[in-house]
């Protein structure tokens, strides 16, 4: 019998892997358009959000993009959380080409709650 893998368990791996996939579907061969950059946001939260779904796991999921001109300015980014280190997760993915920097952040919630009471 082969070993199946928690599907109560983030694996950033296959989030990275989706979040990757969803980017290059839609900025691979694009240049920086200001006025395109809430499109591409859209169409980047879509594509991971219905990747994410096809894994099927107990998750919620929470996504934010950033789409900025690489023009030399900074960007910091942060993130708290307050969760179960065990099942819940994050995953950061950095794109670039020459004229484009995108940021995409998933969070993970497990919905299976394990009982401490029991």
């Amino acid at each position: 019998m082969d070993y199946i893998e928690s599907t109560d368990e983030f694996i950033a791996e296959d989030v990275e892997t989706t979040i990757k996939d969803a980017i290059g579907m839609v900025l691979s061969e694009t240049m920086y358009t200001s006025n395109k950059v809430p499109e591409w946001s859209n169409s980047i939260l879509s594509n991971t959000l219905k990747g994410l779904q096809s894994l099927n796991r107990p998750f919620k999921f929470a996504i934010s993009v950033i789409i900025m001109q690489k023009n030399g300015a900074g960007l910091v980014t942060t993130a708290s959380t307050f969760w179960d280190g065990d099942k819940d997760g994050l995953c950061k993915v950095l794109w670039e080409n020459t004229t484009t920097i995108a940021i995409v952040t998933c969070y993970g919630l497990c919905l299976n709650i394990d009982s401490k009471d029991e």
